[in-house]
């Protein structure tokens, strides 16, 4: 990959960048299986479930498309709604208090080859951000220690106070090139979520990358990826093969 064909790198972070994508995906569990199961609703909750009306959204909008899947209709309560509530912002909040329970007990390390790849490109000069669903972005990027290597953030507070639309929308992220001062066409997208790959196969990006954290490489190409890897350092030009081709 030359990255000279590009300015900048737009990483989404769950699943991408940290592990935490496998934390939210035990905390929807947790939360939906306890709630379908209260309600004695057959149909149970399965991973399945996460990728097919959750990954990648807004955490309301997952709540959302989660209950339609089963025919319950909430109210919509408010963002600020108690766990303990029946609405959709309060299950929303009673899955972040899972989220947030699991994250203090256990932390979190970022990918150690996503970790590679940004060295490369802080070394390259590329411009980065992070462009997130969540409503966690900065306390997972600080809880990693990424914080410091992203001077945008685009996630899910961001979203609502600026009236960005979520996933897969390309909104944010192309709020987050304009931020950066980049051109969408010179700018690369960074997914793990066929709603992430989605929203930047939306906004015409220069590169659409598919990370395949288990949605299955095909997916992620159907839905727009340019390419899919398993680990972000599959990225960084083979040194041999640059001196190679500096000396040809």
């Amino acid at each position: 990959m030359n990255w000279s064909d590009y300015d900048a790198a737009l990483f989404d972070l769950d699943g991408v960048l940290t592990p935490t994508a496998e934390v939210h995906m035990r905390a929807w569990n947790r939360m939906f299986s306890e709630y379908l199961d209260g309600r004695g609703v057959a149909d149970r909750y399965t991973s399945a479930d996460y990728f097919a009306h959750i990954d990648g959204k807004p955490r309301f909008d997952g709540v959302r498309d989660l209950l339609a899947s089963r025919a319950i209709s909430l109210p919509e309560g408010t963002p600020d709604d108690a766990p303990e509530e029946e609405t959709v912002g309060g299950l929303g909040n009673r899955k972040n208090a899972v989220f947030s329970a699991i994250l203090h007990d256990e932390g979190v390390e970022p990918y150690p080859a996503s970790v590679r790849l940004l060295d490369h490109l802080a070394q390259e000069g590329t411009a980065m951000a992070v462009v997130s669903s969540s409503r966690n972005a900065a306390t997972v990027l600080a809880a990693a220690g990424l914080a410091h290597r992203f001077p945008v953030v685009v996630d899910g507070v961001v979203a609502v106070r600026e009236g960005l639309d979520g996933k897969p929308s390309p909104a944010t992220y192309l709020r987050a090139a304009e931020l950066l001062g980049v051109a969408a066409a010179r700018s690369v997208v960074f997914e793990d979520a066929l709603s992430g790959v989605a929203s930047g196969r939306a906004g015409a990006f220069g590169l659409v990358v598919g990370v395949d954290r288990g949605v299955g490489a095909q997916p992620l190409l159907d839905e727009g990826a340019d390419l899919v890897v398993n680990e972000l350092d599959e990225l960084i030009p083979d040194p041999v093969h640059r001196r190679v081709a500096s000396t040809a």
